[in-house]
């Protein structure tokens, strides 16, 4: 029989068993952005949504390498022009310092040239400033969970470049001449996996991707991850 002892401790130990339930843990949101009223509308919504939070700022180029050095988001709202460092340079020394953390680009620049040198710098996104309203949650979870996220503009643009390519006999498809692992490696590095993470995937060495992926490469004449990405993206290997 429960004592009155027993009656008045029971919910003390309920309380205390559900304190330490922990929390979903939220995506972490770097904003980078020179314009201070677009900063904290973009920090009003994003931080109304249950799943982020915007962990900090950053004015210009070098205070968002900075940040993101010291705060380690998981995603970096990045825009293009930026003071001390532009976004392309601050995505390329963040994504060689913290290969986890996901840069998504914020412009308002419709650019081709543009979006080809952040996919080369090593952004996993690409997205316009008008379409921020309706899009940017979205991209920042796709990115998040690894994958790529481009704006209809830019595979747009990107449509546009493949078919240049097409008209000038330069775009060489060889997809058929990959290998059912080649193609399934092709896929996981195009979507921003590392070696190490498509081994563990896939139960291969770390070695054996890295001899894949140049196999991949020689076969479809491609010379950087950049393009790799691209190629991936006409080929429509990142809808899934």
């Amino acid at each position: 029989m429960s004592t009155e002892t027993d009656r008045l401790q029971r919910p003390v130990e309920d309380t205390q068993a559900s304190a330490t339930d922990e929390a979903p843990a939220k995506i972490r949101v770097l904003l980078a952005d020179d314009h201070t009223i677009l900063r904290a509308g973009l920090r009003m919504m994003l931080n109304a949504q249950p799943d982020i939070e915007v962990v900090g700022e950053a004015s210009d180029g070098r205070q968002a390498l900075a940040e993101a050095l010291r705060l380690q988001p998981d995603v970096v709202l990045m825009d293009i022009t930026m003071p001390e460092l532009n976004g392309i340079e601050a995505t390329r020394q963040i994504k060689r310092a913290l290969e986890s953390t996901r840069v998504l680009i914020l412009t308002m620049h419709e650019n081709e040239e543009y979006l080809f040198q952040v996919l080369r710098a090593g952004a996993s996104g690409y997205i316009l400033k008008e379409a921020a309203d309706t899009e940017l949650i979205s991209a920042i979870r796709v990115v998040y969970s690894g994958r790529f996220y481009m704006s209809p503009s830019a595979q747009t643009m990107m449509v546009g470049d493949y078919l240049l390519r097409v008209r000038s006999g330069e775009e060489r498809d060889s997809y058929s001449a990959l290998t059912e692992r080649e193609r399934e490696i092709l896929k996981l590095v195009a979507e921003g996996l590392t070696n190490n993470q498509i081994a563990e995937r896939l139960f291969i060495s770390p070695k054996t991707v890295d001899t894949h992926r140049t196999h991949i490469m020689d076969k479809l004449n491609l010379h950087s991850r950049a393009e790799l990405v691209k190629y991936a993206m006409r080929r429509g290997l990142l809808e899934d």
